[in-house]
């Protein structure tokens, strides 16, 4: 399992592993050059805060405080010593706002005894990974990274820190890492104020959420992991907050998940929506119209993934000179997807702004714009539907007619339907109920022994196509069938054993047949299974799914049963939508026990 914990403020986030050590963090934003990179790198930079006697620990455990983004790292040496380091990014309301600042703040103190510890804070300056030396001042240390300034400020002895020297936890020691605007006040006061109002807002936060009769735990802690990964100044939701990190130990499959991906935007939402959290579904809904009247005009068609500015990832760049998580490599930033035609977004678009119809709370967001956008995506997923793309899984070579992406041209039609029934979108002339039947028809093309496979040329199995149910498909028996087919087909199995979890698919890719299990298929199915009235089923893979988090309850994309090993970018936005969705799905109604 992946050893870190995340915090964040939904402008900064950071991996702070069970070391004590902050190995990853991005500067300014989380789509920026690494600052403390050595997740995927030896040399890649840190911040850490660890015993004088290196590794030789007796016990070091992390945790949350409950129904927080606080993360509390306790270390246990061999003597009996205790440590505990707390580590939080500030958020919290001030001025009738949210004050969300670029800033990592640390303290450390001595819970038993007088433990003798090292504290070594090396930046680098991003993929060229040189380090940065700082500049020392009174009380702080200025490190000059890319035109602009990381500060650190703490009460600890300079010397100490800048000569990586042990010293004796005699008292508390506070540091507050900011990028750019340094902090003026007193640290100590700040940093027990600003720990104090953060955590208030956390759980002012959880208390606003709507949660399951069932898996509660799990929920508020896939809920305050989604969301950090809300890029609040523009309303991004970022399918991760790493890159790079392997699909499968040693393998190629690295890739930069620092973006927002249109194909997610219904999931996050759907999430959001189970929450009962308005805030985020109106800013990610803006985020998207934005994208949509800026760029769907001017190129005739969606980019599958945007940057967190709403513009084009840049050119993908392998990184030679990182030598990759565990020696996985390559390194990578940035990402080719972008680049690829994905026939699925234009749908997936629509069901993003169905909501906007059909919830009052939405009433400004109705306009004329809107519905000429909306009459323009149903060209679009009209004139997608049996056409060749990348497909959900963004195949590189080999583009062909995909299952998923008609059934999503199927569902995003059958939807403008109900939203034209419903009185709206005057402008709409294209045929959608015609346009809804070709796209079932595409869908049948593609069944083979009762259940409908990745594509009228490939009769292969897609987990993907769990989502029949979920969307609402109206043929019952090839829903069944298809998900009946697919459990059957993609279960990974362990001496035979069915695991409750799933290949996405076993057939060759551009690197070869995935090895590990992919997260979120297990929670599809789960979801599906539910939606069928299988609610015991669901359950039982439910429960098993859920083996997958780390000790602080975070997923990542993909999972090696057999090893318990956590793989692919972490942690996995999409991973922990598929459990919020899942459990909802799977529960009681609360009138069960009210």
């Amino acid at each position: 399992m992946y050893p870190y914990g995340l915090v964040g403020n939904c402008h900064m986030s950071a991996l702070v592993g069970l070391n004590g050590s902050v190995e990853w963090m991005c500067a300014p934003r989380p789509d920026s050059p690494p600052v403390f990179g050595r997740l995927l790198d030896p040399d890649g930079g840190h911040f850490s805060i660890t015993s004088s006697l290196g590794s030789s620990v007796l016990k070091s455990e992390q945790r949350y405080l409950p129904n927080t983004n606080i993360l509390l790292t306790t270390v246990t040496l061999p003597n009996g010593d205790v440590f505990r380091i707390t580590d939080f990014c500030p958020r919290f309301e001030q001025y009738g706002r949210i004050y969300r600042p670029a800033a990592l703040f640390r303290l450390v103190e001595p819970l038993l005894g007088t433990p003798a510890i090292r504290v070594s804070c090396r930046p680098v300056s991003g993929w060229d990974k040189t380090p940065v030396l700082p500049v020392r001042g009174s009380n702080h240390l200025r490190y000059e990274i890319r035109g602009d300034v990381l500060r650190l400020l703490t009460n600890m002895p300079l010397t100490y820190l800048c000569e990586d020297a042990p010293v004796a936890l005699t008292e508390k020691f506070y540091f507050g890492l900011t990028w750019g605007l340094g902090i003026e006040d007193d640290l100590i006061k700040v940093t027990h104020e600003f720990l104090e109002q953060t955590a208030r807002y956390w759980r002012t936060w959880v208390k606003n959420c709507s949660v399951p009769l069932l898996h509660q735990q799990e929920v508020i802690r896939s809920a305050l992991a989604l969301k950090l990964h809300c890029f609040e100044d523009t309303g991004a939701i970022l399918a991760a907050l790493t890159t790079s990190l392997p699909e499968q130990p040693g393998g190629q499959r690295n890739w930069d998940y620092r973006f927002c991906w249109l194909r997610d935007a219904y999931f996050a939402l759907t999430a959001f929506h189970n929450l009962g959290h308005f805030e985020e579904m109106e800013a990610f809904l803006k985020f998207l119209l934005n994208i949509a009247h800026t760029h769907e005009h001017s190129s005739d068609r969606l980019r599958p993934v945007y940057t967190l500015s709403q513009g084009l990832p840049l050119p993908e760049t392998e990184h030679s000179n990182w030598s990759g998580y565990q020696g996985s490599r390559p390194v990578r930033s940035h990402n080719q997807a972008a680049e690829h035609v994905q026939n699925d977004a234009y749908a997936e678009m629509i069901l993003t702004f169905t909501p906007i119809f059909f919830d009052e709370r939405y009433v400004d967001l109705r306009t004329r714009d809107l519905d000429a956008l909306l009459a323009h995506l149903a060209k679009l997923c009209v004139r997608s539907i049996g056409q060749p793309d990348a497909g959900l899984w963004e195949i590189r070579n080999g583009w062909q007619e995909h299952s998923f992406t008609n059934l999503l041209c199927w569902a995003g039609l059958e939807r403008l339907e109900r939203i034209k029934q419903a009185g709206h979108l005057p402008s709409v002339s294209v045929g959608l109920t015609a346009g809804r039947i070709q796209a079932g028809d595409a869908l049948l093309r593609a069944v083979h022994d009762g259940a409908v496979r990745n594509g009228p040329s490939d009769f292969s199995y897609d987990a993907a196509l769990a989502q029949l149910p979920i969307l609402g498909y109206p043929n019952r028996p090839l829903c069944e069938s298809t998900l009946s087919h697919i459990t059957r087909e993609l279960s990974l199995r362990i001496g035979g054993e069915d695991t409750g979890f799933f290949y996405r698919y076993v057939r060759d890719d551009d690197f070869g047949k995935p090895e590990g299990a992919f997260v979120i298929c297990s929670f599809w199915i789960a979801q599906a299974l539910a939606r069928l009235g299988c609610v015991d089923e669901a359950r039982t893979i439910l429960d098993r799914v859920l083996t997958a988090s780390n000790h602080v309850g975070l997923f990542s994309e993909h999972f090696v049963p057999s090893t318990q090993t956590q793989c692919g970018n972490f942690p996995q936005a999409y991973s922990h939508v598929g459990l919020i969705n899942a459990a909802f799905a799977v529960s009681p109604p609360w009138s069960d026990v009210l």
